[in-house]
């Protein structure tokens, strides 16, 4: 098993900037076709994590106009991010200490990769998949 993040990361990310409408946002999602993608600043630097739930559930069911929000407007606090040289261990511990399936990989200030419970479990034995997937998930 790889022993080190950068060894199973998703590398190549893209993000959304702070100032992006969610219509913009989804749009990214559908083209890239995933669920999540990284909000950064007008510094590049990382300022938090948007879902396709997130555009859904807090913006459009509570009727607001995703045109006029931004992906800055779900940037929540400080983001959870793991290091491309930490552990699995380390990332597996975040991941379950934030209830979180998809940690963004930070190398000093730069976003290197998306670090998913996908990109573990096809890491790990085939006989212990169940089990990290459930320590993470509860």
């Amino acid at each position: 098993m790889p022993t080190v993040v950068r060894d199973i990361m998703t590398g190549g990310v893209e993000c959304v900037g702070e100032r992006d409408n969610l219509e913009l946002v989804a749009r990214k999602m559908k083209e890239l076709d995933v669920g999540s993608l990284p909000i950064c600043g007008e510094d590049n630097r990382l300022k938090g994590m948007i879902t396709d739930r997130d555009i859904v559930v807090k913006c459009i069911a509570d009727g607001g106009n995703p045109q006029a929000h931004t992906a800055g407007d779900f940037a929540e606090g400080k983001p959870v991010t793991v290091g491309a040289d930490d552990s699995v261990e380390e990332a597996i511990r975040t991941m379950q200490e934030h209830q979180v399936r998809r940690l963004p990989v930070i190398d000093g200030h730069d976003l290197v990769g998306i670090v998913s419970q996908a990109d573990i479990a096809r890491s790990y034995p085939d006989d212990r998949v169940g089990e990290l997937v459930a320590f993470i998930s509860y």
